[in-house]
């Protein structure tokens, strides 16, 4: 991926299908500086769109209300990837998950191949849920869904 591309190629599109890991930088709405949060609630809706849920008491939703531009930097498909566009907000609540989540659309600007020269990606960030597993998995499957319909 060496030139800028402004949709997501086809195996960054199929990596971000699934519950991922992502780096979400924002502008802090009270600082002007740079504020970055890790999050896994994301999929891509379509080769344009990246869509995520986090929530509502987070400042990243403060921060997007104020300065939509972010950067999503995702970890996969043999690089790491540099998203950058425009947060619109979805929902303020997506139906059907027991507490307030804010669903967004990151339009797409530009995607960038971040990883240094001579080097790639072997595996991609894993994580584990750090409390009950079939809490986690459930509110999982609650939030996805929710997200797949807004």
């Amino acid at each position: 991926m060496a030139e800028t591309i402004t949709l997501l190629p086809e195996p960054l599109f199929a990596a971000m299908q699934k519950e991922s890991f992502a780096l979400l930088s924002t502008i802090d709405y009270e600082s002007g500086g740079p504020s970055m949060n890790a999050i896994s609630w994301l999929f891509a809706k379509d080769p344009g769109t990246v869509r995520f849920a986090v929530d509502q008491r987070s400042r990243i939703v403060s921060n997007i209300k104020q300065n939509p531009q972010v950067n999503l930097t995702f970890i996969g498909a043999g690089s790491v990837h540099a998203i950058y566009g425009k947060c619109s907000i979805v929902t303020e609540a997506l139906e059907g998950v027991p507490f307030k989540l804010v669903c967004f659309d990151i339009d797409i600007s530009v995607v960038r191949d971040a990883m240094f020269y001579g080097a790639r990606i072997s595996t991609a960030p894993e994580y584990e849920k750090t409390y009950d597993k079939r809490a986690a998995e459930k509110l999982d499957n609650q939030v996805f869904d929710a997200m797949k319909k807004a």
